[in-house]
């Protein structure tokens, strides 16, 4: 037996064991309800993760609702493609440390979240993403206990995506999946300034 044959052979062995593993968790898994996925952390890519599980469901024809927290640019490339495809709706005035008004940020926030509870319930919707939610916790702009509420009894195939940093803990709670994105370099770190088609 030649080196390559054998390297192949164990090779074989060892994906062959591998897929039983994952085949036994695949077949485990046979519940299908909506599922939360909370994506929070310090690191870049938060947004786009979600604006790419817009694109996958409209892809496979579901209706989508986005509603940006905070965020108020309406000349992004997400907005610009996806927008076109699912219901879209910029409802904040800039980042905090820009308006520096509480009150104003409150009332904006509150009035994104009438925008958001709609979706929440009315069935019809196949995946929610809350772009940006987690800083309206954080900051209290939003009652929590009304929030968490309405994200859990939301109808019980739709599915939603929360983004935004410091999430508090009840949202890591009651999120079906939850991934925490931590950057090990940033080009802004660099002094390169966001550019366009990759941050907005």
């Amino acid at each position: 037996m030649t080196i390559n044959t054998e390297r192949n052979a164990r090779h074989a062995a060892r994906m062959a064991r591998k897929k039983a593993v994952i085949d036994a968790h695949i077949a485990e898994a046979n519940i299908d309800t909506g599922i939360m996925i909370l994506l929070t952390g310090n690191g870049k890519g938060k947004s786009s993760s979600a604006f790419g599980m817009v694109a996958r469901a409209i892809g496979h024809g579901l209706k989508v609702g986005v509603v940006q927290f905070i965020k108020n640019r309406t000349d992004t490339g997400e907005e610009a493609l996806l927008g076109k495809h699912c219901e879209w709706h910029v409802m904040g005035d800039g980042f905090t440390w820009e308006t520096q008004n509480f009150e104003a940020d409150k009332q904006k926030s509150e009035a994104a979240w009438v925008m958001a509870a709609k979706m929440l319930n009315d069935e019809s919707y196949d995946v929610v993403v809350l772009d940006e939610l987690t800083y309206c916790l954080s900051y209290k702009y939003l009652d929590k206990d009304i929030i968490i509420k309405d994200l859990e009894s939301r109808p019980e195939m739709q599915h939603v995506v929360v983004t935004g940093r410091a999430a508090v803990q009840e949202l890591h709670d009651i999120a079906d999946t939850v991934t925490v994105l931590n950057d090990e370099k940033h080009a802004y770190k660099a002094g390169i300034r966001a550019q366009k088609g990759l941050e907005w």
